[in-house]
């Protein structure tokens, strides 16, 4: 029997499972299912946001009895909604502490996001993040913290201070870029403070399906021939051109003294891998995107469906980067205009999750109300 998941898994590519529910951390008793995918799945991390804890709360009674304590105590939405997800991860931590341990801390990790509504504010979401690392406890944990102007200071903060980061929300090479100063910079902040730097990791999370969906939107617009000739080609080409940027930074010799003094590399992860574009191979953005010392978090439709059909033809993108660029070149060409499509997706993106989080906050304050 072929097992795709783990020969993408023996190709580089560490498998993140992109959910988080009550549900996952209590069915299935003492081995969870969570435990379950851990075991059977080669899942060695899992990444959360607040579209996925409004999603869990929504129509779930597991929280229930919590809930009740809750209010008992008289807590603000607010503060509810932080103990129940704190909760969760904390939880998940635990479960996912073997692959932190086989890993030697690479793996093994639980992404808990600050409050999106910071998103454009330094100072709060470097106190959120803070909050966060410390409520949690867990060494397992990243704090995601959003690649915003705003957040460029807070990633660089918080990793100053020993927190390990997701950084989030990523699209467009040239804050990619900046994403990756800014680690750099917060390490050796760190190692000025007397961390130690080994022990501090960092992931920085590209979205790709979301790029091509709004690149095509625009190719569709355009309508010529050759802008729908590449229909469905945008996102991996990004992604891959930012692993290209990764390789210049890790090459570098700004890099290899934080190296010598025992620091771990900043992995791409590619983020919102589940195609929505239902003309797409469901296994598009994880067969395109294998590359050494990557994540892949995956949805878990995605990941079953790799889990049955996926193929790993080898490293899928050190050796397209050229055509990358050309892709992107090409897409130039006929009329899309790169940075208008990343700065308008940093914005959805910050809105969607600005709106999932109130929507789980309204969702929290009506449990309350009946617990």
């Amino acid at each position: 029997m072929t097992d795709p998941l783990g020969e993408l898994s023996a190709a580089g590519v560490a498998v993140w499972l992109d959910d988080i529910s009550r549900e996952r951390l209590t069915e299935g008793g003492s081995h969870t299912a969570l435990a379950k995918l851990l075991d059977e799945s080669h899942v060695v991390g899992v990444t959360s946001n607040p579209t996925i804890f409004a999603g869990a709360l929504a129509g779930s009674d597991d929280y229930d009895a919590q809930l009740h304590d809750l209010k008992v105590r008289g807590v603000t939405v607010d503060e509810a909604v932080r103990m129940l997800t704190t909760y969760d991860i904390r939880w998940a931590c635990d479960v996912m502490r073997p692959a932190f341990d086989a890993s030697g801390g690479v793996d093994g990790r639980v992404s808990i996001e600050v409050d999106p509504r910071l998103a454009d504010q330094t100072e709060p979401t470097i106190a959120e993040a803070k909050q966060l690392w410390w409520l949690v406890d867990r060494p397992n944990l990243f704090i995601k913290i959003p690649a915003t102007l705003a957040g460029l200071p807070a990633i660089t903060a918080a990793l100053a201070e020993g927190i390990s980061v997701n950084v989030t929300l990523i699209f467009s090479l040239e804050r990619y870029r900046a994403v990756m100063d800014a680690w750099l910079t917060g390490l050796e902040q760190a190692q000025a403070n007397g961390h130690d730097i080994a022990k501090i990791e960092s992931v920085a999370s590209f979205f790709v399906s979301r790029f091509d969906t709004e690149i095509d939107k625009r190719l569709e617009k355009i309508g010529t021939p050759d802008a729908l000739a590449l229909r469905g080609q945008a996102a991996v080409a990004n992604a891959r051109l930012a692993y290209g940027a990764h390789l210049d930074v890790v090459n570098g010799q700004r890099w290899a003294a934080l190296k010598a003094a025992g620091a771990k590399p900043q992995r791409p992860l590619w983020a919102s891998t589940g195609t929505k574009n239902e003309a797409y191979p469901d296994t598009l953005y994880v067969e395109q995107l294998i590359a050494p010392n990557t994540v892949n978090t995956m949805p878990e439709k995605t990941m079953k469906a790799f889990a049955d059909h996926g193929k790993v033809p080898g490293d899928t993108v050190t050796g397209n980067l050229q055509s990358a660029e050309m892709t992107l070149d090409a897409l130039r060409e006929v009329g899309v205009d790169y940075d208008d499509v990343v700065e308008f997706l940093e914005r959805d993106g910050v809105a969607k999750f600005d709106a999932s989080w109130k929507e789980l906050l309204a969702g929290v304050q009506a449990k309350l109300e009946k617990a």
